[in-house]
């Protein structure tokens, strides 16, 4: 018999058998071992009657006559040539003569593509000596427009052996998607033309490429926060902010469903479609479908609509979205610190902001009756924690205040006169107002009061969403209403208002927390609601929000976070009519009858793929026979190589991305640039080097350095690390290295990795990609390289 022992990383077997011997002392094992080219450690141990003993190690290898492996990539790139390698080994004391044949297929429909990816020569003879390997190489080209998954097989055979091997890779975009919007809003009783003025102008661009072009409508603006909330439960990364995204979308998305029963219905007929799409070989493979998720998430929109609303429906189970809610809990206590605050991500230190934030989110959940934190021991204990970490750190601040005022040339007192409530300081007053009742100590209350008191005299050189919070905090709190009064006057007078964009501000740009749009204008939703009470403005305010929102979220989660929470805090108000809105795309009437609109919400959605799309349906007649606000938006798709993207803006951020062939010599290390007459070939050791010129501080920023198919990662571990003063957590993914950096402080910046050359062909390098997560709008990237491999 035998013993088997299992762990995650690799797998060890025990053996126990009765051993017999032969007459000449001689004792053969005979048993199975597993289907694995590798090495085995084999120990004996022998003793005699008299306890006398020895023990022997031996290596055992456990392979076959003939065995194939192929070496391919990780995924696979449009217009990237390649030399697909295996090798063929040979194991016998003879000579052996055979064919190798590269078979390829789509993943998800198993149809033979070798044509399509010129793999011409498909069947090669080979030869290898005994107890020798030989390579075998296939070159394909990746088709131009091939979107999908592709599934390899290797077979090697022989007059005797044969052996194979099968596999699937992920197929990415050489070109950028691009998507332009049109957001549609008409009030009751108007006929409205919209004109999309980037699509009139397609004939421009010889290599733009028609991906796709929806329309949607809907007469009730909670399904906007509904579509988005999916977007919050699925987003990739890691970071503490996020997970309690996820914590805050699924609470949302648990309400919504208990609370509008309309809505819950279509979830659940969406859940009950039968489709086959789930069930292929794609979403079967979990580490394929991640990646293509992650680099091409447009993929998956081309299924059916069925599915698509399949995956929704799914997302909406309440017994799904209450394990998600656990685990999403249990990350989040995991998270936090002794000292109560959380970090940004693991290993970092605490973060006063994030842990506020936090905090601020909780409130939200309870404003809505959504969550009643009290009610959740677990919950409410990391709260009182990071609230009572939230009134130490703003005690400390005040404390070095006071320190600082003694050593002050202009006095103690007149020193503690001057402005000196800054940012935090004032998002604590709003997001400790939510939770009067968690007990204040001594140094925090003399904070508070002092702070409080510096909003009643410097609130009005204070940005709009540091008003914004100021006006809720103090109303709250109802020690100082005048202050909230003048807020709301000053507010005011400096809105613009518009039949078609409602009521909003001219916004100024920034890289902060505290300067992005979307946050600021839900915010003043929430003032005009909470503290003016005028239910007129609250309803402009929602027309601008919904304006500026951007496909199927809005920019970030912490924006769509903001959004969904102003927009369903008084969604169950926007009440509609079921009269069928006339629309016509160009001149051609859209025909409704085919199109499936939902119960209760009136929404509906409609695409059109690649070839189908006219350019005159960039003029859209829209006429609205209700009384109340319709509101909708078009959507286009297209690809575009990255020079002749145009709608990119001047950033002060600045990237420059060289790669170099590290060679080695009798003075170490040397680096040379690649370029045409400095060529790779496999095995090389490449050095990438990006170089970040940045004149202004930035706060949570992402990069994204892009990899060619034919290379490998040297490091493929996820940590936080620290360089020149700066630190930022590394994570390596399949076709990408990320970088998030809490903090970018003015200056030069230069990273750099190593990858290993894997493959021969010809290959795009992609891009780097720079963007302040909380400020989208301010991005920048790199130009794209091409490399070769000889």
């Amino acid at each position: 018999g035998d013993v088997k022992v299992r762990t995650n990383l690799n797998e060890t077997v025990f053996f126990f058998p009765q051993l017999m011997t032969d007459e000449n002392g001689d004792i053969i094992l005979k048993f199975t071992m597993n289907e694995a080219l590798t090495k085995w450690k084999f120990m004996s141990l022998a003793h005699t009657q008299d306890l006398k003993s020895a023990i022997a190690v031996k290596e055992v290898v456990t392979q076959k006559d003939l065995m194939v492996v192929p070496n391919a990539p990780r995924f696979l790139r449009q217009a990237d040539k390649l030399f697909f390698s295996a090798k063929v080994s040979n194991m016998t004391e003879k000579t052996l003569k055979g064919k190798a044949i590269l078979q390829l297929f789509d993943a998800v429909t198993m149809q033979p593509i070798d044509k399509a990816f010129a793999n011409l020569i498909p069947e090669i003879d080979f030869e290898t000596e005994a107890k020798r390997s030989a390579a075998l190489n296939w070159q394909i080209q990746i088709p131009s427009d091939w979107s999908s998954a592709i599934t390899y097989r290797v077979i090697a055979k022989t007059a005797d052996f044969s052996d194979g091997e099968e596999g699937s890779l992920p197929v990415l975009s050489n070109a950028m998607l691009v998507t332009e919007t049109m957001p549609m809003p008409i009030r009751g009783g108007q006929t409205k033309t919209f004109n999309f003025k980037r699509m009139a102008e397609v004939g421009k661009s010889s290599t733009l490429r028609h991906h796709k072009f929806t329309l949607e409508f809907t007469q009730n603006p909670a399904w906007y926060a509904i579509q988005s909330l999916p977007y919050l439960m699925e987003y990739p990364y890691e970071c503490t902010e996020q997970i309690f995204s996820r914590y805050y979308a699924n609470s949302l998305a648990t309400e919504v469903a208990n609370s509008h029963p309309k809505v819950k219905r279509v979830f659940d007929q969406w859940k009950n479609i039968e489709t086959d799409a789930l069930k292929s070989n794609l979403s079967k493979n979990q580490e394929l479908k991640y990646a293509l998720l992650e680099e091409t998430p447009w993929v998956l929109d081309a299924q059916s609509e069925e599915q698509q609303k399949k995956n929704i429906g799914l997302l909406f189970d309440l017994n799904r979205m209450s394990s998600e809610l656990e685990r999403a809990a249990d990350k989040m206590t995991e998270r936090q610190l002794s000292n109560g605050g959380f970090s940004w991500f693991p290993g970092g230190i605490d973060s006063w902001y994030i842990t506020q934030y936090i905090v601020e989110g909780m409130g939200h959940l309870n404003q809505l009756g959504v969550k009643n934190v009290k009610e959740d021991a677990k919950i409410y204990r990391m709260l009182k924690k990071a609230v009572e970490y939230c009134d130490a750190e703003l005690a400390e601040m005040y404390n070095n205040l006071l320190k600082e005022a003694k050593k002050s040339d202009l006095g103690e007192k007149k020193f503690l006169e001057l402005d000196h409530l800054n940012s935090m300081a004032i998002h604590f007053l709003y997001a400790r107002s939510f939770f009067p009742e968690i007990a204040i100590t001594n140094k925090a209350e003399k904070a508070i009061e002092y702070y409080e008191d510096k909003a009643a005299v410097y609130w009005n050189q204070k940005s709009m969403y540091m008003k914004g919070l100021l006006a809720l905090g103090l109303n709250r709190k109802a020690k100082d209403l005048a202050t909230p009064k003048k807020i709301i006057s000053n507010l005011k007078e400096n809105s613009l208002n518009n039949e078609e964009m409602g009521m909003y501000w001219k916004y100024p740009s920034g890289y902060f927390w505290y300067e992005a749009p979307i946050e600021t204008h839900a915010l003043m939703i929430e003032v005009f609601d909470e503290v003016a009470k005028d239910t007129i403005a609250v309803d402009n305010l929602k027309v601008w929000l919904l304006k500026n929102k951007q496909t199927s979220n809005w920019k970030t989660t912490k924006a769509t976070a903001a959004a969904v929470y102003a927009l369903l805090r008084r969604g169950d108000n926007w009440l509609m009519d079921d009269k069928e809105l006339a629309i016509e795309l160009g001149n051609e009437k859209l025909d409704q009858s085919k199109i499936q609109k939902e119960a209760g919400t009136g929404y509906f959605k409609t695409s059109w793929n690649g070839k189908e799309i006219k350019s005159e349906w960039s003029k859209i007649k829209v006429k609205n026979p209700n009384k109340v606000v319709a509101w909708g938006a078009a959507y286009w798709q297209y690809f575009e190589q990255l020079d002749k993207i145009t709608h990119f803006e001047e950033t002060p951020v600045k990237i420059d991305k060289k790669l170099y062939k590290q060679i080695n010599t009798d003075r170490g290390p040397k680096l040379e640039q690649i370029n045409n007459e400095n060529v790779l070939k496999p095995g090389d050791l490449v050095k990438v080097r990006i170089e970040i010129r940045v004149d202004r501080d930035m706060e949570y920023v992402h990069m994204k350095d892009m990899r060619a198919s034919g290379f490998e990662p040297v490091n493929v571990l996820s940590q936080y690390k620290y360089q020149g003063g700066l630190g930022y957590y590394e994570s390596t993914k399949d076709a990408a290295t990320n970088f998030f950096m809490d903090y970018l402080s003015k200056g030069t910046y230069v990273f750099e990795y190593d990858l290993r050359v894997n493959h021969k062909g010809d290959f795009s390098n992609g891009i780097t990609t720079l963007q302040c997560m909380y400020a989208p709008e301010f991005t920048s990237h790199s130009e794209g390289i091409r490399v070769k491999v000889d």
